[in-house]
Order: structure tokens, then C-alpha cells, then sequence
């Protein structure tokens, strides 16, 4: 079958079309015809060799963790699916998801509702899921003001999707050309840059913010630090240690089933929709690969399955 895997850890020319076997299901996995996977930081992350000894990799390693698609076979111990059903969910351990054939760890497949689409359902087990977990744990009540820095990210435009529609006061820091997709999702747009803690505390009552979800991390980070009036409401993605630091934490991620339906429930109800901004055949994965790497992409970045 066909992947977009790395055989070494290294840089995008470790990256390559492959040939692979067709995967089996193991016990506690689900083997699904990939519809749509979806791209994400980590993904670079794990090819480069950043996260050795905490990330499971079988060479030839398949890009992605997320994916969507049709139920082909189970493995032991599995009930609950039949092949041809709709599902989502995360890659099983030690594989990944930019393939014909994908085995995802049945206890995070959920059923992909008849008006959520692949692609949207793709970017539920990461960003998505990361930016609900964040939320959840932040726990803030309606009205509160939450600061989301790199709004127009995957997590941070779902975070600002889901946060606005939850009743709270959303301000997204962001580049210039994500203003618009800022706020469309019911957030308002601070200019990212120079002088961007003296916009957000015009913005914010007395000055302060109650929550703070980083997809950024370093001093930009630090500097948002100084806007929360409890440190132990920030949530980094991007850096849990800097986070730990400064009085928060990382997100505790919950890939189960249960989180993950209810999150596709909510999406099919209206609640907020996933923003996918780029979406390109697997024979042409190595490009949603570098709009990811390059930083700058808005909202969701996903690999859909080739076309006969």
C-alpha cells in the first residue's frame, strides 16, 4: 500500500513515497481505509527525532497521528465496529496515518456523524482534542476572558471556536493575515509582535485575563504571564515546561472515546466548526507536510485519500 513515511530521523529529505505492507490489526486496534489524516506540529517533531524515547517509531514510519475513514478490519478484543462503519480517531502507537490503510487505537475511534466531514473529523484527535481538553481544565465560567496565543493555529482556532461558543470573552493573538479567520470563530484579533501585552490589557477589564491557552511558548509566553491574574490557568501546548514554571501546566490529553464523541457531537450540532484551510492528496502529502513546518499555516492542515 502506499505511505508518506520517514525510514531515518532527520529533516523533510528523510521523507519519502513508499511501499508497504497492508497493516494486520493487533489486539486493542482498528484498521480503517484512510479518508483524511490530519497534520500537526508533533508530526515534525517526531520525524526529526525530538521526541526519541517518548514516541513510539517503527521504521518505516508513517507521517500523522489522526485519521478518518471506513472500519476495514478489528483486531482481538474489539467490539463495537463492523467494517464499513464511519469512524475517527488517533494512530495506534509505534504507526502513523499518511496511508492507504491506517490502524488506529480502538480505544479512541469514535463514530464520524453523518454531518461531520472527513477532514473535519481528521483534526479532532489532536488539535481539536487538544484545545477542548485545555478548556476543560481551565474550567473558566461564562464571561471570564481567555487569552489564546497563536489563535490561528489548528489548537488555536479550534481553542477560540470552542471557548467563544462556551460564553467566554476570547482575545487571539495572531499574525496580521489570520485576523480575519480570528474573528470569524467569535474571538478579537490582537496584532501579534511588538507591543501586542499593551493591546490585549486595552482590551481586557482591569488589564487582567483569566485563562491562557499558549501555542507559542517562549517570551512570548512569559510575557502573557504577567496578564493572568492566577498563573495556575495557563495551559501551553507548545511549552509545558516553560508553563510548569511560570505557575500552569501542560494539557493533560483525554484520547478516548467518550471525549472524542462528544466533541464530533458538538461539531455535528453546530457548536463550532474545525477550520481546515489546506487539504491536498496523498500523492502530494509532502506539501501539507511543509505548510505545517513552515509555521505559518492557518487552522487545520490535512492529507485526503487519493482520487481514482
Amino acid at each position: 500500500m502506499h505511505a508518506f513515511a520517514f525510514s531515518a530521523h532527520g529533516g523533510p529529505e528523510a521523507t519519502a513515497h513508499v511501499d508497504v505492507p497492508e497493516p494486520v490489526p493487533g489486539p486493542g486496534e482498528v484498521l480503517i481505509r484512510m479518508a483524511a489524516a490530519g497534520v500537526n506540529p508533533g508530526d515534525i517533531k517526531v520525524r526529526s527525532g525530538g521526541r526519541q524515547g517518548v514516541f513510539a517509531v517503527r521504521f518505516p514510519m508513517t507521517m500523522g497521528r489522526e485519521a478518518a475513514g471506513e472500519v476495514v478490519a478489528v483486531g482481538e478484543g474489539v467490539d463495537g465496529w463492523a467494517a464499513g462503519d464511519a469512524v475517527f480517531g488517533p494512530a495506534a502507537a509505534g504507526t502513523g496515518a499518511i496511508a492507504d490503510l491506517v490502524l488506529l487505537a480502538a480505544d479512541g475511534v469514535a463514530r464520524r456523524p453523518a454531518g461531520v466531514p472527513p477532514e473535519q473529523a481528521a483534526s479532532i484527535p489532536v488539535s481539536v482534542g487538544t484545545a477542548w481538553d485545555a478548556l476543560d481544565e481551565l474550567d473558566l465560567p461564562t464571561g471570564a476572558t481567555l487569552l489564546v496565543l497563536g489563535a490561528g493555529g489548528g489548537v488555536g482556532s479550534a481553542a477560540c471556536a470552542i471557548a467563544a461558543g462556551r460564553g467566554l470573552t476570547v482575545i487571539g493573538v495572531a499574525s496580521a493575515g489570520k485576523r480575519e479567520l480570528v474573528e470569524g470563530l467569535g474571538a478579537v484579533h490582537v496584532l501579534s509582535g511588538e507591543g501586542w501585552t499593551d493591546r490585549v490589557r486595552s482590551l481586557a477589564t482591569d488589564g487582567a485575563v483569566d485563562g491562557v491557552i499558549d501555542l507559542v511558548g517562549g517570551d512570548v509566553l512569559r510575557d502573557a504571564a504577567a496578564l493572568i491574574r492566577d498563573r495556575a490557568r495557563i495551559r501551553s501546548g507548545a511549552a509545558p515546561q516553560l508553563a510548569a514554571e511560570l505557575g500552569g501546566s501542560s494539557v493533560t490529553r483525554r484520547r478516548t472515546t467518550a471525549v472524542f464523541t462528544a466533541i464530533a457531537e458538538a461539531v455535528a450540532a453546530g457548536a463550532f466548526t474545525p477550520v481546515v484551510t489546506f487539504a491536498v492528496p496523498l500523492a502530494r502529502a509532502e506539501e501539507a507536510i511543509a505548510a505545517v513546518e513552515d509555521g505559518h499555516a492557518a487552522g487545520n492542515v490535512v492529507v485526503v485519500a487519493d482520487r481514482d
